[in-house]
């Protein structure tokens, strides 16, 4: 019955919302872009590209956002731009394994050094196979945005080494990558989508989660969880998908002004992201009464070593991997 409450819906939608990009009075193209509940530099690079998009096409191509999770979660947006019945949506890179297992090498534990090895990797053209490995399901990548780093967040003291996660219920992602990472680390992985965690850590149904500091400020999770350990176990980005049969539809030169669009509202997200971040760490400080403590990584790193060897000897991951493993400053 769950499974065919989703259908409904896309198709009540689909019929809603029309199939594909609409044009108004003045005979221009709308994009609809949906996206759930989002940190504010990612929703300002969002306007960002919309603002970009209808400058580079002399307002031939606009943008009309359906924001904050109007249209469904993440997996229902993926799913409404892969049938047209919205044209873009913004998901973070976990939420799309289930459609291309090539996305879950983003949630694979310590992949990325730092955050430059981070850009380096994500402004490659490492990235351009994954971004079309989706093609065939009706919709691509344009680009990334920045999530920040994945730390664990408690409500009943903090997280200083693994053993500390022993039989905690930890809110995850609906990703494998994921699931696998909180048992290897002790945990008990308890995948749900963002707008159920507030009450579960309130009533007691989940001991922590893992994401980045907005969680804390914008989702108000630091009302109920007051202890954030920086372990810093992954940097998932977030991704524009765009469907394809909306993109064929496009002139050469607006197809052309999406993609530039999209690169230089990524260039602008890391302008704010920051800033943002070290705004939402104060806040969290100073109106949650939030207590943040580093950690030793290494038990971590050496916790989820299985899931690299898991990625390293895999055939199809190996290349991609290593690459990546390659690009780090110091190799």
């Amino acid at each position: 019955m769950k499974k065919i409450i989703p259908i409904i819906i896309i198709g009540l939608l689909s019929i809603i919302l029309i199939s594909g990009y609409s044009k108004n009075e003045n005979d221009s193209i709308v994009l609809r872009f949906a996206y759930a509940s989002n940190s504010q530099p990612v929703k300002d690079s969002m306007a960002e590209f919309g603002k970009l998009l209808s400058e580079k096409t002399n307002g031939e191509v606009t943008v009309e956002y359906y924001p904050d999770g109007q249209l469904g979660g993440e997996r229902e947006l993926i799913e409404l731009t892969q049938t047209g019945a919205v044209d873009i949506t913004k998901v973070s890179g976990s939420a799309l394994e289930s459609f291309s297992d090539k996305y879950s090498i983003f949630g694979l534990p310590y992949l990325f050094e730092d955050e430059e090895h981070f850009y380096r990797v994500m402004d490659s053209d490492l990235v351009k196979p994954i971004y079309q490995s989706t093609e065939k399901l009706g919709f691509v990548g344009l680009t990334y945005y920045d999530s920040g780093q994945r730390s664990f967040y408690m409500t009943e003291g903090p997280i200083e080494k693994p053993s500390d996660l022993k039989g905690k219920k930890i809110r995850v992602m609906q990703s494998q990558t994921a699931i696998k990472m909180i048992q290897l680390l002790g945990g008990s992985p308890t995948p749900m989508d963002s707008g159920e965690v507030y009450t579960s850590l309130q009533q007691g149904i989940l001991d922590g989660a893992e994401n980045n500091e907005f969680a804390i400020t914008e989702a108000g999770h630091g009302e109920v969880a007051k202890y954030y350990s920086y372990d810093e176990h992954t940097r998932v980005p977030d991704i524009m998908v765009i469907n394809t049969e909306t993109l064929d539809r496009l002139t050469e030169a607006q197809r052309e002004a999406v993609y530039e669009a999209a690169k230089e509202s990524t260039e602008f997200e890391k302008l704010v992201w920051k800033d943002a971040v070290n705004q939402a760490k104060e806040r969290s400080e100073n109106e949650f009464n939030v207590v943040f403590n580093e950690v030793d990584k290494k038990p971590f790193q050496e916790a989820v070593q299985p899931l690299h060897d898991e990625f390293a000897n895999n055939e199809e991951f190996k290349q991609i991997y290593d690459d990546i493993i390659n690009m780090k400053e110091n190799k």
